[in-house]
């Protein structure tokens, strides 16, 4: 499978990729068991965060003591302040993250930012029945109210963080479940949801349970992981979480540890874990999505309120042990939809409220709910937020986005970092690419991008670059494995991935 890539030559993140492979010492090749020097790491979450155009690497200091990594420096919105962490997590070695990094937002009343975030949680379909009351005081947004889970809590803070100006804050939202169980049956629960995470190794994951307080120990291969093993242990009923004697070292990610994982699992049990995602998920309705399993293949159907909705439900499959793609063929249909001119001042208000987006000229026109965004952004990544904000309006069924990017930079996706699942944007096959490295040069970068990645075993990859185009081969142990090597495969600067990496363990052989 031949996977386009969308990667300009970034010359600096070059060199700083250079360099951290000459100071490695061909380090790519080494054992697992090799050990990751402070310094090291350091140059390697600079890369990740210099890769990536929402995070203003200049801006952001790094340090690390004992794999324990420290951010620092100033950003200019809470989200790029929250995804600069997520970016570090998913750094080989990274044992734990400290985000000092402050927010000084473009000056905004604290009247307009209450307005905004109010705005934003009715207009979002997903909050718009929420409870919530919001206050401002210095730009630090205060929520309070109640809630039936602790995602519905997360999603609140969510959408506020997506406002401009918010610089900071407090979710004091608390969680009132509608049910009491026991904690047997929690911690039962917790075990299925770990287990059925591809995003999860959990083979070293102690769960105890203590009168609805949830202790996770062990070990799990990286701070990703970790952070997402703490979402996957908010299930109903739980009133704490504690993850701090959870441990994250980069050799538990081992063939051995992983593959009881991957056993063959039927596709009635594949379809009820896919269906337990959507349980959790405040922005899905579960009740009206259908999933059929046919062999390794999940197909959605069903009908729903709003696009993001039916994005949501895609990205969620997706990450369920045993699925190996989605086909999503859920329909879109709001049960009261807004007329065209609402939704339009609606994605409008939305797009210029955006803290990544909003400094952009975007013209918005609506056609029978389908949105067509028109304009001119600096980057992939900018194209697909606005695709995502607007996503997120109630009575949204498509969008087409004819956005302009000046821009040939990289477009991969990262699922411990991104909302959404990028291949879901039409606009994204085809794009073209171009790059003025060499062919050594993007192999050097590719290697070292697998070596780096806690979620891919470098030395199970084999790398071969020809006029710019990447391929891939060798045996993987999972399909989220050979999906993040394609991705690091981009990211190393391929104009295009030849993927024909097979994989081990699921539900059979994989065979390009």
């Amino acid at each position: 499978m031949t996977t386009t890539a969308r990667k300009s030559f970034n010359p600096t993140v070059a060199l700083l990729a250079a360099c951290a492979l000459l100071m490695i010492g061909g380090v790519a090749a080494a054992t697992p068991q090799t050990a990751l020097t402070d310094h090291e790491i350091s140059l390697a979450v600079d890369g990740q965060l210099m890769q990536d155009p929402a995070t203003p690497a200049d801006s952001i200091l790094v340090a690390t003591q004992n794999g324990i990594v420290t951010l620092s420096g100033s950003v200019d919105n809470i989200l790029a302040k929250e995804r600069a962490e997520s970016l570090a997590q998913t750094v080989k070695g990274v044992r734990g993250t400290i985000n000092r990094i402050e927010v000084t937002a473009p000056f905004r009343s604290d009247t307009a930012i209450r307005e905004g975030v109010e705005t934003a949680l009715i207009q979002d379909p997903a909050t718009e029945s929420f409870e919530i009351s919001v206050a401002v005081e210095e730009a630090v947004v205060t929520l309070e109210g109640s809630v039936d889970s602790w995602q519905e809590k997360e999603l609140a803070a969510k959408v506020a963080m997506g406002v401009k100006g918010v610089e900071k804050i407090d979710n004091d939202i608390t969680v009132d479940y509608a049910t009491q169980r026991t904690d047997a049956e929690i911690r039962a629960e917790i075990e299925e949801a770990l287990r059925w995470d591809a995003y999860v190794d959990d083979a070293l994951v102690n769960v105890s349970v203590e009168d609805g307080h949830v202790t996770l120990t062990g070990t799990v291969g990286s701070m990703a992981e970790k952070s997402r093993a703490l979402a996957d242990a908010w299930v109903v009923g739980v009133k704490s979480v504690d993850n701090d004697d959870l441990q994250a070292e980069y050799w538990a990610r081992s063939e051995r540890l992983r593959k009881n994982k991957y056993v063959v699992r039927s596709e009635p049990e594949i379809e009820s874990a896919v269906k337990d995602t959507f349980r959790y998920d405040p922005r899905i309705d579960a009740a009206t999505v259908t999933v059929e399993m046919d062999g390794g293949l999940a197909t959605l159907r069903g009908t729903v309120d709003d696009l993001k909705e039916k994005r949501a439900a895609g990205k969620d499959a997706r990450s369920v042990v045993g699925v190996w793609g989605v086909t999503n063929l859920i329909k879109v249909s709001p049960s009261v939809p807004p007329s065209d001119s609402r939704i339009e001042s609606n994605v409008e208000a939305a797009l210029l409220s955006d803290p990544y987006v909003e400094h952009y000229e975007i013209t918005v026109s609506v056609v029978d709910g389908k949105v067509y965004l028109y304009g001119e952004v600096d980057s992939t990544f900018e194209k697909a937020q606005a695709d995502d904000v607007a996503a997120r309006q109630s009575g949204v069924v498509a969008v087409n986005n004819f956005l302009t990017v000046h821009d040939t930079d990289a477009a991969t996706y990262d699922p411990y970092t991104d909302d959404w699942y990028l291949y879901d944007y039409d606009w994204l096959a085809g794009k073209d690419s171009t790059t003025t490295k060499t062919d050594w040069e993007i192999k050097q970068d590719i290697d070292s991008e697998l070596f780096w990645s806690p979620f891919v075993d470098g030395d199970q990859v084999d790398v071969g670059v020809e006029d710019g185009i990447a391929e891939l081969t060798g045996t993987v142990d999972t399909w989220a494995e050979r999906e993040a090597a394609g991705e690091n495969a981009l990211q190393g600067g391929a104009v295009a991935v030849d993927n024909d990496l097979n994989v081990a363990y699921g539900p059979k052989y994989y065979n390009p």
